[in-house]
């Protein structure tokens, strides 16, 4: 199998779970603001809307294989500071597993965001 249809597979895997958590997140802006803010997120229902279309746009970007490079970046980070803040819970193993899980994640971006996404991109046809 060719990288580039690697890089697409990788590309669609790692987006499908922040698109369809933004598009959730749009069913359910008040309980998801809620939610963030029993965590300590001030501003929250202000903050879930840029949660939202970060998740989504973001996520999106990933699948077109559009800016990849800083794509990749933003929702590393995200991921990252996600799993911090909901669920770093050394005493409960199930969010410490959805911890982890957010730091491969993370490492998935990070790779993508040195490999690039590919001949089959949107960057790839803008050079």
């Amino acid at each position: 199998m060719s990288s580039s249809i690697v890089l697409l597979i990788a590309r669609i895997l790692l987006s499908i779970i922040f698109i369809g958590a933004g598009f959730a997140k749009m069913g359910a802006i008040a309980g998801t603001a809620g939610f963030m803010a029993s965590k300590g997120i001030p501003m929250s229902g202000i903050l879930v809307y840029g949660v939202i279309a970060g998740e989504i746009l973001g996520g999106l970007a990933i699948l077109f294989g559009f800016m990849t490079k800083w794509a990749s970046w933003g929702l590393a980070a995200f991921t990252v500071v996600s799993g911090l803040i909901f669920h770093f819970e050394p005493d409960n193993q199930e969010q410490m597993t959805t911890f982890l899980r957010n730091l491969a994640i993370a490492g998935g971006f990070l790779a993508l965001s040195i490999s690039g996404p590919g001949s089959i991109s949107i960057d790839a046809r803008r050079k």
